[in-house]
């Protein structure tokens, strides 16, 4: 669901489906799977780590994957107490045209450790981001591949920026924001950041995060 994010929201409905921009992506409409969304990495502990799009038969899977989160981690995703996703939410969550809406997971050993997922905005080339990590598997990289994956498969279907709106206390998922060599600006307002920035590859710094951030 996006939030409100003062000039930068529209909340009139939801983004559009059309065909993908054949000179920005790969030349697939809606409903075809995105199979070069799939790829395997290495984490930096050595660990063997496969990410690709989600599947409508992936719904037992996510039930699954969201039921075994704390209370914590799934508060800090939701904003509130939300242990058990309804039968909508799943298959709104699992069926995506994979280009205004991308949801990609992330698997260790067959089992899903992870997911994230985007939402254009309607009528505009931004897109809400989001995603969550297994409580047992933080802290390892994974949310920062997440976003650097969803980055390049928005930007190639004409997204131009990420928008995020994160808790003050999720420390873990800001940090993520901050180290991401993006140009964030930040913005915080009632116990929550809100997060912009354009997802542009040859825009972002090479040298550092750092001296790329600056306050609202």
């Amino acid at each position: 669901m996006a939030r409100d994010f003062g000039p930068w929201s529209d909340t009139n409905g939801r983004g559009r489906v059309g065909a993908v921009d054949p000179n920005r992506g790969p030349d697939a409409g809606p409903g075809m799977y995105p199979v070069e969304l799939t790829s395997g990495v290495v984490l930096a502990d050595g660990t063997p780590l496969s990410i690709r799009a989600i599947r409508p038969d992936d719904a037992g899977r996510l039930s699954a994957f969201h039921a075994s989160l704390s209370q914590w981690t799934v508060y800090l995703r939701f904003f509130s107490s939300h242990q058990d996703l309804s039968d909508e939410e799943v298959r709104r969550f699992t069926q995506v045209d994979y280009r205004d809406r991308v949801a990609l997971v992330a698997e260790m050993d067959g089992r899903l450790v992870a997911v994230g997922r985007y939402d254009r905005l309607p009528d505009t080339t931004d897109a809400e981001v989001a995603f969550v990590v297994a409580d047992d598997c933080q802290h390892h990289g994974i949310g920062a591949l997440l976003l650097d994956h969803l980055a390049r498969a928005g930007w190639s279907r004409g997204i131009t920026g990420f928008m995020a709106e994160v808790l003050v206390g999720n420390t873990a998922m800001l940090r993520v924001f901050y180290d991401s060599h993006y140009e964030v600006e930040w913005g915080e307002q009632q116990g929550t950041v809100q997060i912009r920035f354009p997802i542009d590859p040859t825009a972002r710094s090479v040298a550092g995060p750092a001296p790329n951030h600056r306050s609202l």
